[in-house]
């Protein structure tokens, strides 16, 4: 599903990603975990596109996408959130998520003038998918709403829902979680865990251990750059560079 080898990102002096191959099979839910500054949404941008790797290779869909557009990879089949949310504002909660049926619209002026009841049909109906979207989230009631009135955990929903509308076969998560109380995020791991039930696979960067523990079927951890450890999570826990990186050199000879 993705094959990342020996990824590098140099910013003038500084390595913020050094020499990382992985690999994210089909149906997985792998996740990165590191410190503060350690690469991981450095990685994630250059997987999505944002960012072009200095050295190595970023394989999706069995072709090499290191240099691809982001909307190309998006065709593709790969859909990502941000750490920061990011929606569009001064619209409805529908309405962000019909952006992300953009790629499967008709485009351009002669061919909606030709086809103008096929276009309204597919409008129809990208509405009818994006309230069954809604739907799934739990935002089916908020529909209308402008995207401003909605409270943060529920705009992470709209943001999962909203990239799930492109119909991704590997959804990329960065810290999904952030923000979210105890509840907003146990209600988000049983979304992922149905997601990922139906085939979904999906990539996660997130700083709670615990909900990435609960949920990854695989981990990489990295520190400054570098992976230092990849497993399961029951192998993670017990690392002694993943302890030494999180607690300290002393508390991983307690």
């Amino acid at each position: 599903m993705l094959d990342i080898k020996g990824a590098t990102m140099r910013f003038g002096g500084l390595v913020a990603v050094n020499d990382v191959s992985l690999q994210v099979c089909k149906g997985q839910v792998y996740g990165l975990l590191g410190p503060n500054g350690a690469g991981k949404s450095t990685l994630f941008n250059l997987v999505t596109g944002v960012l072009v790797p200095t050295a190595g290779q970023i394989g999706f869909a069995r072709q090499d996408v290191s240099t691809l557009a982001l909307h190309r990879r998006s065709a593709l089949g790969m859909a990502r959130t941000f750490q920061i949310v990011r929606v569009f504002h001064g619209m409805s909660v529908l309405d962000n998520v019909l952006m992300g049926f953009h790629h499967t619209l008709i485009d351009g002026l002669l061919p909606s003038m030709f086809m103008a009841g096929r276009v309204l049909r597919r409008e129809r109906q990208l509405r009818e998918e994006g309230m069954a979207l809604l739907a799934f989230v739990g935002l089916a009631a908020r529909a209308e709403d402008r995207v401003e009135h909605l409270p943060h955990g529920q705009l992470r929903l709209l943001e999962i829902a909203r990239a799930l509308a492109s119909g991704p076969t590997l959804l990329l998560l960065d810290e999904p979680a952030a923000g979210l109380n105890d509840l907003e995020t146990r209600n988000l791991g049983q979304l992922l865990r149905k997601l990922n039930s139906e085939g979904l696979s999906i990539v996660l960067v997130e700083h709670n251990i615990d909900f990435m523990m609960g949920l990854c079927h695989r981990l990489a951890v990295l520190d400054h750059g570098s992976k230092i450890a990849e497993g399961t999570p029951q192998q993670i826990q017990v690392d002694e560079n993943v302890i030494e990186a999180y607690l300290g050199r002393r508390a991983s000879h307690a």
